[in-house]
């Protein structure tokens, strides 16, 4: 039987039929789940599930990960289910394989805003890196941007961009996004008070003023990709020692168009603290192009990598407000905020307000 806590989207029928669909499952069926293990992240819940079958299930999944939305943050947030739902049903089929998790079945449903995701795991595989907030070693930080690469360029300038694919914020967009940031940002000095140095006031009403021009980089659609949108490294699965496989991305709540050095600039510059960052940084961009021209993308420059790098850093200093503005805990926002305003500093980046 199975088990109470679960969601009827894993009753056996239901499940047999996904994996059928999936065509991983061919004349068995699912006769038992059970949960191994569950825990919630921030924004979602996770239940790692045992299967068991009848019949011929060669080849079938032994387990899966179950995800649905955080009770917590499942209305508030139920855009972010909706697209990662969009992302793994829609764009995963056409991704190469070998960057992201398999995903057996999805559905996100409109009236209750519920949502639900059957993806491979890769438990016995697999793991983060270190638990957060340790980061990665070097070693295992390179094999993570170059798979965060080779990401980049299955989307790089595609001709689904903003069609089947996505869509394009328009400049009216953006300047209402920017709106409705500025409201964040008011509250949000108010309830630092000395806490948030004028230099830094100032930095903000100068991004808040010329964002406008900085967009323009975004609205050339060019030199442009699918996004991540929170591509710290605890988000990528690496290979457990002795095994040969490759860093798998997880996590699409966030996914956009965008330019992709902000997944960068989200890595390190809000990430990692200052001797972390510098040591690694550099190398990382290198290898970083190495691997776009590698996977075949031409015309995007050491030097405009360097460019966007800088730009994407700068407007990562509105990435803690944002998420204090949906109530992400303190220790995740203040340290970020710390962080990026460092990298700023080191990178020169205020010198792009003019």
């Amino acid at each position: 039987m199975t088990s109470p806590q679960l969601p009827a989207v894993v009753e056996p029928a239901r499940l047999t039929a996904a994996l059928r669909r999936a065509g991983v499952l061919d004349a068995g069926a699912v006769r038992e789940v059970k949960v191994l293990h569950q825990h919630d992240t921030v924004v979602s819940h996770i239940i790692r599930l045992g299967l068991r079958y009848v019949g011929e299930s060669a080849g079938a999944p032994q387990s899966l990960i179950l995800k649905t939305a955080n009770a917590a943050f499942a209305e508030k947030l139920a855009n972010g289910g909706r697209r990662e739902v969009e992302y793994y049903t829609q764009l995963t089929p056409s991704m190469p394989p070998g960057l992201v998790p398999r995903c057996f079945d999805g559905h996100f449903d409109e009236d209750s805003l519920t949502w639900h995701l059957l993806l491979e795991d890769l438990t016995d595989s697999h793991a983060i890196a270190m638990a957060w907030p340790v980061p990665p070693s070097r070693e295992q930080t390179f094999a993570i941007v170059t798979t965060l690469a080779r990401w980049h360029a299955a989307w790089w300038d595609h001709p689904s961009l903003g069609g089947a694919v996505g869509t394009w914020a328009s400049t009216e967009d953006s300047a209402q996004r920017m709106e409705t940031f500025a409201g964040h940002y008011d509250r949000f000095a108010d309830l630092l008070g000395d806490r948030l140095s004028e230099e830094r006031r100032i930095l903000y009403r100068r991004l808040i003023d010329q964002s406008d021009r900085l967009s323009q980089r975004y609205h050339s659609r060019r030199h442009v990709s699918i996004t991540h949108g929170d591509a710290h490294t605890w988000n990528f699965l690496l290979p457990r020692a002795g095994v040969a496989d490759t860093v798998r991305i997880f996590d699409f709540d966030l996914w956009s168009i965008n330019v992709p050095t902000h997944d960068l600039a989200h890595m390190m510059a809000v990430h990692w603290y200052p001797e972390r960052r510098q040591a690694l940084e550099r190398p990382l961009l290198n290898l970083y192009h190495d691997t776009l021209m590698e996977s075949g993308i031409s015309g995007y420059t050491r030097g405009a990598l360097d460019r966007d790098y800088r730009w994407a850093v700068l407007w990562q200093i509105t990435k803690p407000i944002w998420q204090w503005s949906i109530n992400i805990p303190p220790v995740i926002w203040w340290n970020n905020l710390e962080r990026v305003m460092m990298a700023v500093e080191d990178l020169g980046c205020e010198e792009l307000l003019g």
